[in-house]
């Protein structure tokens, strides 16, 4: 497989994961990291799945920024958000990938998001942060596989590192 197109399967992979959690990035400082998404976050591990790793900053009011960062193969995936359920680009090691995500952040724990492949939905996602903001649970529903996910619901569970 081309390089090209492992990126290409990475970011569909990438983007089940990426979908409900640019809305939780609240407004909080870093200095409350523990009472805000702010952080560093681990995708609980499947035997088959790349590890993910997932950093959430955020740098103003109503603006947040996601990168994940995929192990292997290495690559790292970018969202800033406005947090309004209007589309943000979903970047691949700096560039468009095609895809957007439509987030929108419902309160301080929980966001909603619609995930487009060159403007066409193919899926949603709910997210919502425990109250300690030590788990987060995205519960995913894809009209469409690809990048080795299935169509269908399903249920991920990350934890803070």
């Amino acid at each position: 497989m081309s390089n090209g197109m492992r990126r290409v399967d990475a970011s569909v992979t990438v983007r089940v994961f990426l979908v409900a959690f640019a809305s939780l990035l609240a407004i909080a400082s870093p200095a409350f990291a523990d009472d805000s998404p702010i952080g560093t976050w681990v995708k609980k591990g499947e035997a088959v799945k790349p590890q993910i790793t997932l950093t959430i900053e955020a740098w103003g009011s109503g603006k947040a920024k996601l990168t994940y960062h995929l192990k292997e193969p290495p690559i790292v995936l970018t969202i800033v958000s406005m947090l309004d359920g209007n589309d943000a680009p979903v970047l691949v090691s700096g560039k468009p990938s095609g895809e957007t995500m439509a987030i929108k952040l419902i309160d301080k724990r929980h966001s909603s998001t619609i995930v487009k492949m060159n403007g066409k939905p193919f899926g949603t996602s709910k997210g919502s942060f425990s109250e300690d903001f030590k788990t987060l649970i995205v519960e995913n529903d894809f009209t469409e596989s690809g990048g080795g996910n299935r169509a269908g619901k399903s249920t991920e569970i990350w934890i803070r590192k």
